[in-house]
């Protein structure tokens, strides 16, 4: 989350807006998002219904979710996805910025 909110204005330079969906209940998550001053969406989704949609694994013996990064274009196409398979396995933001300057090539 901090290379996001770090490179946040980059995202939104190309016409992007991050949202970022967490497991923890409604009270949880928006005392975390606003205790570290998140400056873009965070949407709780406790009972796992949003990631669900995008395919999100839950894996127990690693703590939980694992991490997936989507770019969803303005017509509700995914045009860019990863899935991790542990935390520290996220990429990079210079790849999803590169993505994204692909796409507002097109």
């Amino acid at each position: 989350m901090a290379q996001l909110r770090r490179d946040y204005q980059e995202f939104v330079k190309r016409d992007a807006e991050l949202i970022a969906i967490g497991p923890e209940d409604e009270k949880t998550f928006t005392k975390w998002w606003q205790e570290n001053e998140m400056p873009f969406i965070g949407l709780p989704d406790p009972d796992h219904s949003v990631s669900k949609r995008f395919g999100q694994e839950v894996k127990l013996l690693k703590l939980g979710r694992l991490p997936a990064q989507l770019v969803i274009d303005k017509k509700g196409w995914i045009r860019y996805s990863h899935y991790s398979n542990s935390m520290s396995d996220i990429a990079e933001n210079k790849e999803i910025l590169a993505r994204l300057d692909e796409l507002n090539r097109e």
